[in-house]
């Protein structure tokens, strides 16, 4: 759990109709989209834990690379894991919410030629 970058995902903006399509008791603040629009901030730790990617979530069972089993965000390195490795965890968990949400999931790293 200490061989992370922090948090890899930032919490997404979305639009009030997006938003509405959330389970009710998915977290909303108010936020203003890049446009100028109204939009909604929601919890990227919630659609990810919701989408079903737990604590410790990896890709399949012998992943060196795995979510944080303190906290979804971080993307850990169990040992031995590639740059690889961790893109195809952060894209599993991008697809399980897109698939569950319809929300995007944006890295907060910036990622050079690996996502």
């Amino acid at each position: 759990n200490r061989r992370s970058c922090g948090s890899f995902f930032m919490n997404p903006i979305i639009s009030e109709a997006d938003a509405a399509r959330l389970p009710e008791d998915a977290p909303r603040f108010p936020a203003t989209l890049p446009d100028g629009s109204t939009g909604v901030k929601t919890s990227a730790a919630w659609l990810i834990d919701h989408a079903g990617c737990h604590k410790g979530y990896k890709v399949d069972a012998d992943a060196p690379a795995s979510l944080s089993t303190q906290h979804t965000l971080a993307l850990t390195n169990r040992g031995g894991a590639s740059a690889a490795d961790i893109a195809a965890l952060a894209r599993a968990v991008q697809q399980a919410v897109k698939s569950a949400f319809g929300v995007d999931l944006v890295p907060e790293p910036v990622c050079v030629g690996v996502l």
